[in-house]
């Protein structure tokens, strides 16, 4: 398969090409007004003139070579196309033609053959049901939509699993001066795949940022891939992903499955990639414009030049929503600013240069090349926007944006000018941009700090992935002459998203058999197996021997009830804390073993169980738990589910018994390393509490982030059986790190 020449094409053939179709007509119009310099063939059963051209009426009677066949013939017809074509030595196809796999189980199965044959000869197809794709950049345009003139050129590659989508996307673009380098309408994916055309996206030197409409991630452990090379190579990744959807874990047990759902795992996985997931049409385009056009923006402290004091009220509100910083200016900004704003201006930022740049015209641009010279500012906002209407004589808004646009190149740190609302570039202002060199225009404060942000946050996990990456770089990059295969639906039992340097360690051997929920008295005697730090615990059988282990730990004590299979033991008043005497521990232990009742286990997470081998008996008591009472510190919950597309999920947040209340979470998809674990710590609404809140003790993130980072490692040894892992709480003091709860989940038998 060959995706390279699939869209870069020197000869196409228009197979099932007619009068009576929009979609033919539309194809072969697009081809002959946007460029292509290629031969376009029309190829129609019954012969005759088409589109006013001769048509040939088998793909045999073209003379000469075909590199593309647009296919356009009924669904049913498809696949005799596909084999007419491989026998000619055709190898790439768009397929236009739609009532496959979308349209039944008839559909599915001719889909299905198409993809095998595929397979069998080596064709590379794009679709079926898909409108085709645009190159613009190569001036290759077989899609069967009309595309509006003028087709801008440019370096954002768009690719959509949407065909309604498409001409939306691609008129919105060109209606804020933005050019595509390719676009694409996925269809079904039946061969070539969204993850494909981003590989060739990365390599493509016209393409410097990518923009996905995604329905869904089909194989993530490709998807991975593809983004871990788009990000070494440094092409940001922007995506639009829809579908969210219910909270979706199946583990019941665990307060971790409560807290953790399908939507919540893409978007953390995103974030690890370094992907930019947006939620609008609008913010896809806006924000991969911004990228596209000013590259990497290096920092958060962000300088605003404005005319409008109500805009940077509003500039200042969302700044801080998108973690923007605005310092105060140095002093030597300020007394320069001083000398140009009217006497009724405050010089701040952000900086409003009032309505006097109705007087002078120069104002704002003065102001500009003053506050790009600050040493506290890595990136300068300037609230501007080319022209709508073309005056008389045009020739002082050409010198004024002209002036700017010099300003703009020379300043020392990036300007990014936002327009106040989101309007279309009309055709006087994209003539001032293209003639004066007045950069792309990101459309609107709103979508604009948005995307500013966005990129502020991608830049940052790009410079923290080049260490990682660069000497892995070299794996990540098909060697000339390699080839993808086409897509299967299986998926790996782990993920390969994180970087390469997350910690490992050997597989853990466990005993044959296990299955269902290994309560509190065998999951941390397997995490203390490991090493990691866990409270002492005494699994006591008699009173007797619950007062001799509260004897050794000393006073106060916890008592808790041990039953295999059992959850959740405060839910059923499973636990005695503040134990302080013999006595008290001898009450405590009949109480928990005489009136607490065991519930009976959860439905099983396998759908269809086997009703003869089952995994795990009911719970029955174990004995009861004494441990010694731990008080003070900060309480949080680390858990580990596995997600059925994503595997092994890490969830840390503040923990204890108002976990599922407070749902205070960041979620990452293993592996991690402890970096990426104290930046997840820092997400936490909570974080406060760990850094010493109210004069109390703060938290040794860095100690915290160790262990919890060993803790996820742990359960990457666990093997394919592992549902999830629990440990709630984790108690933190200081730089002292202890797991006093734990649980583990294990799936059934196959």
């Amino acid at each position: 398969m060959s995706v390279q020449a699939l869209f870069n094409p020197r000869s196409i053939a228009l197979v099932g090409a007619t009068d009576k179709s929009g979609w033919s007509v539309s194809t072969l119009l697009n081809l002959r007004t946007h460029g292509f310099p290629g031969p376009v063939h029309l190829v129609n059963p019954r012969g005759g003139v088409v589109h006013g051209s001769p048509a040939f009426r088998s793909l045999a009677e073209v003379p000469g070579p075909v590199d593309l066949a647009y296919v356009m013939v009924p669904t049913a017809a498809v696949l005799g196309v596909l084999r007419e074509g491989a026998k000619l030595g055709i190898r790439c196809y768009v397929v236009l033609t739609a009532g496959f796999g979308e349209a039944g189980s008839e559909g599915a199965r001719l889909e299905s053959e198409i993809s095998a044959f595929a397979v069998e000869n080596d064709l590379t197809i794009l679709g079926p049901n898909g409108n085709g794709y645009i190159n613009a950049a190569a001036d290759v345009t077989p899609y069967g939509l009309p595309i509006p003139a003028p087709l801008l050129r440019g370096s954002v590659g768009v690719v959509l699993q949407s065909g309604a989508l498409a001409s939306s996307v691609l008129a919105f673009a060109q209606s804020r001066n933005l050019g595509v380098s390719l676009l694409t309408s996925m269809g079904n994916e039946t061969v070539v795949t969204v993850t494909d055309v981003i590989d060739y996206l990365v390599d493509d030197p016209a393409t410097k940022v990518i923009a996905l409409f995604l329905e869904t991630i089909r194989n993530p452990a490709e998807f991975s891939r593809v983004a871990r090379r788009a990000l070494a190579a440094g092409k940001p990744i922007v995506a639009l992903k829809i579908g969210r959807s219910r909270l979706a874990s199946n583990t019941a047990q665990a307060h971790t499955g409560a807290l953790v759902g399908d939507d919540d795992v893409i978007d953390a996985a995103l974030r690890q990639l370094g992907v930019i997931r947006v939620r609008s049409l609008e913010d896809l385009i806006i924000t991969a414009g911004l990228l596209a056009s000013y590259g990497p923006l290096p920092g958060r402290r962000i300088g605003v030049v404005t005319p409008s004091g109500g805009a940077s009220e509003i500039i200042a509100d969302r700044a801080e929503d998108e973690g923007l910083e605005l310092p105060p200016f140095a002093p030597e900004t300020v007394a320069r600013l001083a000398e140009i704003v009217p006497s009724f201006g405050t010089v701040q930022n952000p900086l409003d240069v009032t309505g006097y740049v109705l007087i002078d015209r120069t104002l704002l641009g003065r102001a500009l090349e003053i506050v790009t010279a600050d040493p506290g500012i890595d990136l300068v906002m300037l609230l501007s926007e080319p022209p709508r209407i073309a005056p008389p004589d045009p020739a002082p808004s050409f010198a004024l944006y002209s002036a700017s646009a010099a300003r703009i190149a020379a300043a020392p740190v990036p300007v990014v000018v936002v327009s106040n609302v989101l309007t279309d570039v009309t055709e006087f202002g994209r003539r001032v941009q293209q003639e004066t060199g007045f950069p792309y225009v990101v459309g609107g404060i709103e979508h604009g700090l948005h995307a500013i942000g966005a990129a502020v946050r991608w830049c940052e996990t790009h410079s923290r992935a080049l260490p990682h990456t660069a000497a892995a770089q070299a794996d990540l990059i098909p060697q000339p002459g390699t080839t993808r295969k086409p897509r299967t639906n299986t998926q790996p039992e782990t993920s390969t998203h994180a970087p390469a340097t997350a910690t490992t360690a050997s597989p853990v051997a466990l005993p044959a058999g296990i299955g269902g929920v290994w309560a509190e008295h065998r999951a941390s005697a397997l995490l203390a197996s490991a090493g990691l730090p866990v409270v002492p615990s005494v699994l006591a059988g008699t009173e007797a021997e619950a007062v001799a282990a509260a004897e050794r730990f000393g006073y106060p004590v916890v008592l808790k009830i041990a039953a295999e299979g059992l959850g959740h033991k405060s839910d059923i008043g499973g636990v005695r804390l503040g134990v302080t005497g013999p006595e008290e521990v001898r009450q405590a232990y009949r109480s928990l073993t005489t009136t607490t009742t065991v519930p009976a286990p959860p439905p099983t997470i396998d759908p269809t169980p086997s009703p003869t081998t089952p995994d795990s008996d009911p719970p029955s008591l174990a004995g009861i738990l004494v441990q010694p009472q731990r008080t003070g510190g900060i309480e949080l919950l680390v858990g580990i589910v596995r997600d059925p597309a994503w595997g092994l999920t890490l969830a840390v947040g503040l923990g204890g018994v108002w976990v599922e209340v407070l749902r205070d979470t960041a979620l990452r998809v293993l592996p991690v390393d402890a970096g990426e674990v104290r930046r997840a710590l820092s997400e936490l609404r909570g974080v406060a509490l760990l850094r010493g809140a109210r004069g109390a003790e703060p938290a040794d993130l860095d100690a915290v982030a160790e262990v919890v980072a060993r803790i996820a490692a742990f359960a990457e040894t666990l093997g394919v059986r592992l549902e999830s892992l629990e440990i709630n709480p984790l108690l933190v003091t200081g730089s002292h790190v202890e797991a006093l709860d734990a649980l583990v989940t294990w799936r059934p038998a196959n």
